[in-house]
């Protein structure tokens, strides 16, 4: 028995369009679950302590933070935490904190974060004199908090992906006035202001993209 040429025909064009209709089912499937990354703001940072003697760092900085998970169909579970306190790019301590998971649509709140105690650093010298002036005017410059995060998420109701650890959430360049420790104000009428962190690409694995 032949096949008649137009049979093939037949053929190929259905082939083609099932790679097609599969390609656009593909591309509108990962335009609807493209995830949001989760968005942390610091919402309010105090600070109490913060001497240099000698290179040693005596502080007494916290902050208040919230993380933002905008998305419909994800769910975030926070495995390890931990917060990285910097100051001109100095690391002086952290602060590991309590593992949760985060719903849909969900705000959670992370803090008070207590960083306190002493840490040797190394300031250069235009640094040194950034500093000098800084405690003249009783507001300090170039402090940062990081956040280091393992997660795993849960895509609609059946994939959950693996551990991973998305890219460190960024909070930089933060200004904070001195609380007199015989005051419940600074000296001065300057206050913080809430800050918005970086977290772009949430949800990709940073050990992948560094092994690419």
């Amino acid at each position: 028995m032949r096949c008649r040429p137009h049979c093939f025909l037949c053929f190929y064009c259905t082939v083609y369009a099932l790679i097609f209709f599969l390609i656009i089912t593909s591309i509108i499937f990962l335009i609807i679950t493209s995830p949001s990354s989760v968005k942390f703001h610091i919402t309010d940072a105090t600070l109490t302590e913060f001497n240099l003697t000698n290179n040693n760092l005596y502080y007494n900085f916290k902050v208040n933070m919230t993380a933002r998970n905008p998305n419909n169909n994800i769910i975030v579970y926070y495995r390890r935490i931990t917060a990285i306190a910097w100051y001109k790019d100095n690391e002086f301590s952290y602060v590991s904190l309590v593992p949760f998971d985060q719903g849909h649509k969900n705000t959670s709140y992370l803090g008070p974060i207590e960083f306190k105690g002493n840490r040797v650093i190394n300031l250069g010298r235009k640094q040194l004199d950034e500093y000098s002036e800084e405690t003249r005017l009783g507001i300090y410059n170039d402090l940062a908090v990081d956040l280091d995060v393992r997660i795993r998420a849960k895509f609609g109701s059946f994939f959950k992906s693996g551990r991973f650890n998305p890219p460190v959430v960024q909070c930089r360049r933060l200004t904070i006035p001195l609380i007199s420790a015989n005051s419940s104000s600074s000296s001065t009428t300057f206050s913080f202001s809430e800050r918005r962190c970086s977290s772009a690409s949430f949800f990709t694995d940073r050990d992948a993209e560094a092994g690419a």
